[in-house]
């Protein structure tokens, strides 16, 4: 892998897969502030639909990769009738559609690592004024209005908002004016609200975890479910408290289904490229027993 996972490159490689699998179908579900169309991945033909994302947060843009990768694998192993990491793909791909959105957040993610030649000039200086004066975004987490897409969800938002104590835009926990008011999240809670997911899985960075659970709304089976994942992926489940306005906390409260959140690999934000193919090791197995939730 290259030392970046840029929004460019991903669309192409997503042409490619539409290209060469029939299997693979690709949806904008939104577009992003800037107008960058946010891609949805269908693969499957099963009746139980399952739902992963990736980089709700701008330097976590490594999630991208992970999550493609893993797209990818699926489909030539479907196509070709091989065994991904020792299980049938044909069987669970006739039992369940995944869809994949590989980048919720690619005006943030395309700053973070292309700074800020990837917006127009009239955002810039106050881009750098939000981010301290530092051309480095390798901090940012927000979109490009300084946003956190992932405290933005309609699950308990104004305890998150009271908690976080950020009154305005920045790199990092600013809630939002209101919830869903960025066109992002607004996207994947209209994706998400239309095709009603058995479960989904968001994919962050770091700390090798597995959050399963949201105030008593999930199900009685989320917990061995998260365990299960953690067998297979040596991360470790924990029953979080103090956090809301997620995406995987407004699915559990509106559905009462299984929703994660997968912190993968461990260090500091954005991983080091590095270290893709370890933690890709670690997440495929994770990933495929997603698609038994």
């Amino acid at each position: 892998m290259k030392d970046e996972y840029r929004y460019g490159g991903m669309m192409e490689e997503i042409g490619r897969l539409t290209s060469a699998y029939s299997f693979v179908e690709a949806h904008p579900i939104g577009w992003s502030v800037l107008g960058r169309p946010i891609a949805a991945l269908r693969c499957g033909v099963g009746p139980k639909p399952i739902h992963i994302n990736a980089s709700f947060h701008a330097n976590e843009w490594i999630t991208s990769a992970l999550l493609m990768r893993f797209v990818s694998e699926l489909s030539e192993c479907y196509r070709t009738g091989r065994r991904l990491g020792g299980q049938d793909v044909s069987g669970l791909c006739c039992e369940t559609t995944l869809w994949a959105v590989p980048m919720v957040n690619p005006d943030g993610a395309e700053l973070v690592q292309g700074g800020l030649d990837t917006v127009p000039p009239h955002y810039r200086d106050t881009l750098l004024r939000l981010n301290g004066g530092l051309t480095d975004f390798n901090g940012w987490k927000a979109n490009i209005r300084g946003v956190d897409l992932n405290d933005q969800f309609p699950a308990y938002w104004e305890e998150e908002r009271k908690r976080r104590g950020i009154e305005g835009p920045g790199p990092r926990d600013y809630p939002g004016p209101y919830p869903l008011s960025e066109p992002e999240a607004a996207a994947m809670a209209a994706f998400t609200e239309r095709l009603r997911f058995r479960a989904v899985v968001a994919l962050h960075t770091q700390g090798r975890e597995i959050y399963w659970n949201y105030r008593d709304y999930e199900p009685p089976q989320s917990e061995e479910l998260a365990r299960k994942l953690g067998a297979v992926s040596g991360y470790e489940p924990i029953k979080l408290s103090g956090s809301d306005a997620g995406y995987k906390d407004w699915f559990i409260q509106n559905y009462r289904l299984p929703g994660f959140t997968v912190e993968a690999g461990y260090g500091e934000n954005p991983l080091p490229v590095r270290a893709f193919e370890s933690i890709y090791a670690e997440l495929r197995p994770l990933l495929i027993e997603s698609l038994r939730l």
